[in-house]
């Protein structure tokens, strides 16, 4: 990994940084609308002034904003950074990583399975064999997805929750933390309990 920016100066940033660190790539500066000066001594730029051939990684924790982020930064022409993977992850040489996305620390993703852009896949998860990631999803430190799982776009999956083999979870769903899903999951819908069940929709 080469140079690139963070968009985003936060808490989720300083991990990152850790990570492209450890890949041997470096971060240069940060932007940040709002902020000025420098966060965890690198300064942070306007958008206006980050040359386009430096790639980007949105570092920031809501789907949506990410999304949002990445919208515009395609539209200012700067390509997001290839798929920064911690090296205590293990990934399957079969699996796929989009762009943009951030594998963190003790993470296992297995065979054939497939991961989107601008993804969040934080400490410790586990995603198993021939599971399906959508774009702008988060899974949260230690969820678990068993076997041939799919996740739509924009869902967030919370700490330690379960989905089980087969389970299709839908777009823009929040799963709660420690969560165990046993049933297909529709579109916007907020779910928590063992066994999941829907408390509302967004």
């Amino acid at each position: 990994m080469g140079e690139v920016f963070l968009y985003g100066a936060s808490g989720h940033a300083l991990v990152i940084r850790d990570i492209v660190e450890r890949c041997g790539g470096r971060v240069v500066c940060f932007v940040d609308d709002g902020k000025a000066g420098e966060y965890a001594g690198l300064p942070i730029v306007t958008l206006e002034t980050i040359p386009q051939s430096l790639q980007a990684i949105v570092s920031i924790g809501s789907n949506a904003a990410r999304a949002t982020v990445a919208a515009r930064l395609a539209a200012c022409g700067i390509v997001a950074a290839p798929a920064a993977i911690d090296p205590s992850a293990v990934i399957s040489p079969s699996a796929s990583i989009g762009c943009g996305t951030v594998v963190m620390a003790g993470v296992i993703i297995n065979a054939r399975a497939t991961i989107g852009e601008h993804c969040i896949i934080n400490t410790g998860a586990s995603v198993d064999h021939e599971c399906f990631i959508g774009d702008f999803v988060h899974l949260s430190p230690h969820s678990t997805l068993c076997g041939n799982v799919t996740v739509g776009e924009g869902s967030w999956v919370g700490a330690g929750a379960t989905v089980i083999q087969g389970v299709t979870i839908g777009s823009n769903v929040t799963v709660a933390a420690g969560a165990v899903v046993t049933r297909d999951v529709p579109a916007n819908a907020l779910v928590a309990g063992i066994p999941a069940k829907v408390l509302r929709f967004k």
